[in-house]
């Protein structure tokens, strides 16, 4: 978050590359030194917020690679984490007499943590895939809502969900 409020965020995607002062142009050097200045500051940031031991692993990195290598050691272990997210989305049917509320809330989080691990769903599949795992006795609500569009988020869905229970609890 700091990084992208200075503008640093940068040196963690674009390598430094060397350049050579005798042939190069003064202002392709002041971009350089720059460059080497924002990479030296954003490690600084970077080591400080490791463990010890990757301190120690880490401590000569340029946030380029710091950043890559760190991504390829993580790699699997979020492919892991996107499973089991994903499972337990795809197994998140409302059972009849279920709270609607912590239904709709577990389901949001599994797709937030999923958006965090760059899986994304446009808004109309979160919307279809909340529906989807609702009991049969919502089939009417469902019904309306394909047969009048309606637009909707997440939140505005989960509002009208439990306007919903609300009166089936009534009758």
């Amino acid at each position: 978050m700091m990084l992208r409020y200075k503008n640093k965020q940068y040196v963690l995607t674009t390598p430094i590359l060397e350049v050579n002062k005798e042939t190069t142009t003064p202002k392709e050097i002041v971009n350089y030194d720059q460059d080497v200045d924002d990479a030296t500051k954003v490690s600084y940031i970077l080591i400080a917020t490791m463990t010890p031991k990757l301190q120690k692993t880490y401590e000569d990195y340029w946030p380029y690679e710091l950043n890559t290598d760190l991504s390829q050691m993580f790699h699997k272990k979020s492919i892991q984490e996107r499973y089991e997210v994903v499972k337990s989305l795809m197994m998140g049917k409302l059972e009849e007499g279920e709270s609607m509320c912590a239904h709709v809330k577990k389901m949001h989080r599994h797709l937030e943590r999923l958006e965090k691990l760059n899986v994304n769903f446009d808004k109309d599949l979160s919307i279809d895939m909340v529906l989807n795992y609702l009991p049969s006795s919502y089939d009417q609500f469902i019904l309306t809502c394909h047969l009048n569009n309606i637009e909707t988020t997440l939140i505005d869905l989960h509002n009208f969900l439990q306007t919903v229970e609300a009166g089936m609890k009534k009758s």
